[in-house]
């Protein structure tokens, strides 16, 4: 081999002051797949959407079989993952392998039982978008469609999992929604019914982020954090709130900023391209001065 890349071996393998980034798997250790991940959440959606995605021939007479068969296999491939997830974060011992698979199968089973409450919701989103959009010309063009919808239906899914504190699996999940569509919602991030993202291009939804029923955003708007706090040794502090608290009936139009543990009040309208950081009472309607 050429010295000069030896060399360079030599130095990429000496991970001393560099563990942060080089992962050392242990003998039971899996690493979650992005590739199995993107799997399970076609899965999901054909379950969630039956007849949209996947088997195209589904009908009232098939419907139960082919949703049991995606169900069985969602279950087959989503404890596998939850349990590389669980091994990734906190490494086992060969003791620790029939607990963890144990635990992992029952975390896939819960997530499964809150499937038609997924639906539930999403069915609510699905109905904001084609309300909210003169556009829409049925519920399936906003199903196959809409980018609010994939990365919405990612983070539904993600959050349900991190409910269940299944670890760095839920952000994987809506990172991919991220990649796909441009619109990041973090699965810490609660958000209520009929929710809506109109275009959705560069929306950020931070981790602790609570948004109410029917709200609806633009393009562009970001929910986020003011400030972070620092601890003694000046990290950041983290698990505590720190994004916007939106209420019920809220429009948020394109490129406007929401920052910090504010409040904005129930049918409150907030115009594009705002920075907003304080307060907004109920009803109040923000917008950019005119210029004269």
């Amino acid at each position: 081999m050429n010295k000069d890349l030896l060399d360079t071996i030599k130095k990429l393998s000496q991970t001393e002051g560099f563990q942060d980034v080089c992962h050392e798997h242990g003998t039971n250790d899996t690493m979650p797949s992005t590739e199995v991940l993107q799997e399970i959440v076609q899965l999901a959606r054909s379950i969630l959407f039956p007849g949209y995605f996947g088997n195209a021939g589904v009908n009232a007479h098939t419907m139960m079989y082919h949703i049991g068969v995606n169900v069985d296999k969602l279950h087959s491939l989503l404890f596998q993952q939850i349990k590389a997830g669980i091994c990734f974060t906190c490494p086992i011992d060969a003791k620790e392998v029939e607990k963890a698979d144990q635990l992992s199968k029952k975390l896939a089973t819960s997530f499964i039982a809150q499937l038609p409450v997924i639906r539930e919701k999403l069915h609510t989103d699905v109905i904001a978008a084609y309300n909210g959009d003169p556009a829409a010309k049925s519920f399936g063009e906003v199903i196959f469609c809409y980018p609010s919808i994939r990365a919405i239906s990612n983070y539904r899914i993600a959050h349900a999992l991190l409910q269940l504190n299944v670890p760095l699996i839920p952000r994987i999940i809506t990172e991919m929604a991220h990649s796909e569509t441009g619109i990041d919602i973090h699965p810490g991030a609660t958000i209520g019914d009929y929710f809506t993202i109109d275009h959705g291009t560069g929306v950020v939804i931070g981790e602790t982020a609570i948004i109410g029923n029917n709200v609806k955003m633009y393009q562009g708007v970001t929910l986020g954090a003011k400030s972070f706090p620092l601890d003694a040794d000046g990290n950041p502090i983290k698990g505590i709130p720190r994004h916007p608290r939106i209420g019920n009936n809220v429009i948020i139009y394109s490129n406007s900023t929401i920052l910090g543990t504010i409040k904005v009040g129930d049918g409150a309208v907030i115009g594009g391209n705002l920075w907003v950081d304080t307060d907004v009472p109920e009803g109040a309607k923000l917008a950019q001065k005119k210029v004269k």
